[in-house]
């Protein structure tokens, strides 16, 4: 929570479990709650807090790499389907996250996230998902096959609570 707190600038809320380590071993995508605690909506299921991927991928998007993808989506009915399944994979874990919580799940139609299903507006989001749930997304996968290797200099930030992480990896809270 420390390190997350530290990549982020301010107190997390919300978070459920670390959904995915950078190499360095800190965390970079938490999954969150479907609600803000207090029932505020929070539909981004899967956030990325590294700041070093989150820099790297605004270069990608600065570079442009949204309307490329855009434009493909538009004219290509696999990749509409393959990203129509991307939306609802998303939505079906945030259901099954505030089902779990025992919250009231989000509203039908609410968003999932990053643009899905028919836009391609956030590779942050996209990358987050592919990040918590590989091959999940198709759009997150070329965003971060496009990425530099941004763990390679270091961790993002340092924390001075070295301490046992209370937020378990995804995968042992499944």
């Amino acid at each position: 929570m420390a390190a997350v707190a530290a990549q982020l600038g301010r107190e997390p809320r919300g978070i459920r479990r670390v959904a995915y380590r950078c190499p360095c071993a800190l965390p970079a995508v938490v999954e969150t709650a479907p609600r803000l605690p207090g029932g505020t909506p929070f539909p981004t299921l899967f956030y990325l807090t590294c700041p070093k991927a989150a820099s790297a991928i605004g270069t990608l998007e600065g570079g442009g790499l949204m309307r490329g993808m855009q434009a493909r989506l538009a004219g290509d009915p696999s990749l509409q389907a393959a990203y129509t399944a991307a939306h609802e994979d998303y939505l079906r874990r945030r259901g099954e996250a505030a089902r779990e919580d025992g919250i009231e799940p989000l509203p039908e139609g609410m968003q999932s996230a990053g643009g899905m299903p028919e836009r391609v507006k956030c590779l942050h989001a996209l990358v987050a998902h592919e990040l918590a749930v590989p091959g999940a997304n198709p759009f997150g996968r070329e965003a971060l096959e496009a990425l530099p290797e941004w763990w390679r200099s270091g961790p993002c930030v340092r924390t001075d609570d070295p301490g046992p992480d209370p937020v378990p990896h995804a995968e042992e809270a499944q």
